[in-house]
């Protein structure tokens, strides 16, 4: 009986050792949650202050504290970390915050970060400045970008859109009123069409007017016809467009003047306009040109789209901008509107050049990150703001036809713009019928 009682506890104990062993690689969110989790919190509880102290994150004691610790407590006076004032576990790491002694400042925390992280073994440690004097570390127990999966809260609301998943577990959220102007950067088969499937299939979710600017005969945009308040896919049609815009920008902003308003959202909802997001799909083919006779054209679509980018904002229409590259070898302009464009994103590039034309002039220390992204890692980008900081982020993959679903589904959200009607573009039979909102559908003329 003994011997079956034995035999019974390693059979067990085997069966356990081999579940968590699956689990670790099939589904890591449990082998974290059950093990992972209180391994890591047990190691940087036992480990805290030397690894502090290593990493130069400690600071000498105040006079008194040094005093009362010396002749009150008679102890050794050592370095202050910062305190830990909260531990709380997630179903992808830890997020610990911690209270900066006098002296430390996040700056501090941040530039040890990678030390953090070899040092208590675990996939990526975070630091974000939460409020004056205290910090969070996100740290992250596995690679959460390998399968990627959205949090669950990720909804589009308000102007905000998530698109992808940040290297914290976190979700990565295109907000327009805080980035109203954006360049997505990548090469081919970066993944930067599924960031834009995934941008659309949420915007198409929102009470927002989408323009599309495809110069590749539509092959991109033309599906999600049904959703798209206007289209064109010739550099002529995109300057007469683009033409448009401005104009309706101008009148916006006579609405505003009249209304005392400095921007849309001052405004009543019986009153406001319907924000505009203008998404170009390569915007290298309306720079380029084959002859001087093109050259008046190109003018025109450059100094529509600055002005746009400069003041559009204000009356809500963003601009969503993709290219291989956007240099000043496009032309004149190019650099002048690059730097309108607050939000950027950037998947893997062909060369470092591409890299800084993205990053450098926002933040720096990304540009050396979104050189290394792995051509297996589709989807992959590094994202950056005009505050200097950045994160890695992944999208998660997004068919073709779920995008073209969402958007017939959502096709009584196309508003009636009056300025855009001779834009619309043609809806195919077997798509659904339009909602009451709807405006018929014809083809697009000149």
């Amino acid at each position: 009986m003994a011997d079956v009682t034995m035999w019974l506890e390693a059979t067990g104990a085997l069966a356990g050792a081999g579940g968590l062993g699956y689990a670790r690689f099939r589904a890591p969110r449990v082998y974290w949650s059950l093990v992972g989790a209180p391994l890591t919190w047990g190691r940087v509880a036992l480990t805290y202050r030397s690894t502090m102290d290593v990493c130069g994150l400690t600071v000498q004691p105040s006079g008194l504290r040094a005093f009362v610790t010396r002749n009150v407590a008679r102890r050794e006076v050592q370095p202050v970390p910062p305190r830990i004032r909260r531990v709380r576990p997630t179903s992808t790491g830890l997020r610990v915050t911690l209270r900066l002694p006098a002296g430390l400042e996040p700056a501090d925390v941040m530039a040890s970060s990678e030390r953090l992280r070899h040092a208590w073994g675990v996939h990526s440690v975070t630091v974000v400045a939460t409020k004056p004097g205290c910090v969070e570390l996100r740290m992250t127990g596995y690679d959460v970008l390998r399968r990627v999966r959205m949090p669950r809260k990720a909804r589009p609301r308000d102007m905000v859109v998530p698109v992808a998943l940040r290297e914290d577990g976190t979700a990565f959220e295109r907000d327009y009123r805080k980035a109203p102007m954006a360049l997505t950067l990548g090469a081919n088969h970066s993944g930067k069409s599924m960031y834009q499937r995934s941008l659309i299939k949420g915007l198409a979710q929102l009470p927002v007017a989408l323009v599309g600017i495809d110069c590749k005969r539509g092959v991109e945009q033309t599906a999600f016809a049904p959703r798209l308040s206007a289209l064109v896919t010739t550099p002529d049609e995109a300057a007469s467009l683009l033409d448009v815009l401005v104009a309706e920008m101008e009148d916006r902003f006579d609405l505003l003047s009249l209304h005392g308003a400095s921007d849309i959202w001052e405004l009543s909802e019986a009153i406001r306009p319907v924000p505009v997001v203008v998404l170009v799909d390569e915007v290298a083919e309306l720079f380029l040109i084959s002859s001087r006779k093109d050259e008046e054209r190109r003018e025109r679509i450059v100094t529509a789209l600055i002005r746009l980018a400069q003041m559009a904002r204000a009356v809500g229409i963003y601009l969503e901008i993709c290219a291989q590259r956007f240099g000043s070898e496009l032309g004149k302009g190019a650099t002048m509107l690059r730097a309108q464009l607050t939000g950027r994103v950037v998947h893997r590039v062909n060369d470092k050049q591409t890299a800084e034309m993205g990053l450098a002039d926002v933040a720096p220390d990304a540009v050396p990150a979104a050189s290394l992204i792995p051509m297996e890692r589709p989807g992959t980008a590094v994202a950056a703001d005009s505050t200097g900081g950045w994160s890695k982020i992944r999208t998660p993959h997004t068919s073709r036809d779920d995008v073209i679903a969402a958007c017939r589904t959502f096709a009584h959200l196309v508003p009636d713009l009056p300025a855009l009607e001779p834009f619309r573009p043609f809806v195919p039979a077997e798509a659904p019928a339009p909602g009451p909102s709807l405006v018929k559908p014809r083809p697009v003329t000149d």
